[in-house]
């Protein structure tokens, strides 16, 4: 869409098919937490849970058919995205929830849609972030 899109990896192309910035990915990933579904399912520290915003698993391909090991086999995910998003399809949203349903606890993977949105946030989206933080890590009395 001639967007400039600053980034810590190269996008190639954006179908489910395209090659991938692997070695970029990878070295995001080793940087920090610019790339959460990667970082949370490759990393051996253990996390609460991971929020992914209008996002895809990036190298998904390179997983495994069953689930992961490690520290994060039972992590909770939030994956939202919106439906009339142009930048990354929804498309590419529910085949990343179809995949990280195989990788991680079935349970533990919420999928949420908002009508209307395109590559943005939304009330409903930052609200359904906080009970999903709240859950995870209820306030220190």
């Amino acid at each position: 869409m001639n967007m400039a899109m600053p980034s810590w990896f190269d996008i190639i192309g954006l179908s489910p098919d395209s090659q991938e910035d692997e070695s970029g990915i990878k070295q995001a990933a080793e940087n920090g937490g610019a790339l959460s579904l990667y970082t949370a399912l490759t990393t051996q520290q253990k996390l609460a849970g991971v929020t992914a915003l209008s996002c895809w698993l990036p190298l998904r391909a390179s997983f495994p058919q069953g689930p992961v090991g490690g520290a994060n086999r039972d992590i909770s995910i939030l994956q939202c995205h919106g439906d009339c998003d142009p930048l990354v399809p929804l498309m590419f949203g529910s085949l990343t929830v179809e995949k990280l349903k195989t990788l991680v606890n079935p349970a533990n993977v919420t999928f949420k849609t908002y009508e209307g949105m395109m590559h943005s946030s939304c009330q409903q989206e930052m609200m359904d972030v906080k009970q999903f933080i709240d859950k995870l890590l209820p306030p220190i009395d």
